[in-house]
């Protein structure tokens, strides 16, 4: 169903699930993860949808209007495939970090929305979820990092302020920090590492 890659660490306590951005594939995000946990196990999964032959996690009708009921079918598929590797390669759901970028992070969020989601780690990177919430669950359990464009050409800033929104109102810890544009740099990888330090 995926086409993935994982990486055994020497850590027990710390995997990284990563999920590229639109046209990315399963290498894009390995050395995000090195630089932030050397010593992490990683399972990077690629897409498995195609948008004019790109990579992404679920169909959208254009640019920022999303197939909403390809992305709730999907983020549950996705989902499912993360809970069996976790068991076939014996590591937590519960202690696993969700690190996406763009299109990678939305498909997070979405899986951290479900019901019956098990994720308590998000580091979510120019994320947008222009979709109502309904308040069915509860986050207080849950930790999030999120890195947001001031100007971002593709997530206007109003999109990145109801991402935080979302996660605050379900009781989430939230951490946000600001960069310029639609991007994963040193400025947030940095900050992304620090706010790992804290929480572990």
């Amino acid at each position: 169903m995926y086409k993935y890659r994982y990486e055994k660490g020497q850590s027990t306590d710390s995997t990284f699930i990563l999920l590229h951005g639109t046209g990315g594939n399963e290498e894009d995000l390995l050395p995000v993860a090195a630089a932030l946990d050397a010593k992490a196990n990683v399972l990077s999964i690629r897409g498995n949808v195609l948008e004019d032959g790109k990579a992404r996690y679920f169909k959208r009708l254009r640019k920022g209007q999303y197939d909403v009921s390809d992305l709730m079918t999907r983020g549950q598929e996705l989902y499912a495939f993360i809970e069996e590797k976790a068991e076939e390669y014996q590591f937590s759901l519960e202690e696993a970090i969700y690190l996406g970028f763009s299109n990678g992070a939305n498909i997070a969020m979405n899986m951290m929305l479900l019901e019956d989601s098990r994720i308590n780690k998000g580091m979510l990177y120019a994320p947008m979820y222009p979709l109502d919430v309904e308040e069915v669950v509860d986050l207080p359990n849950v930790k999030v990092f999120l890195s947001m464009g001031e100007n971002d050409p593709i997530v206007p800033r109003r999109e990145s302020e109801r991402v935080i929104a979302i996660f605050k109102d379900l009781g989430a810890e939230v951490t946000e920090f600001w960069v310029d544009g639609h991007e994963l740099n040193g400025d947030n990888l940095l900050a992304g590492k620090e706010w790992l330090a804290k929480i572990q």
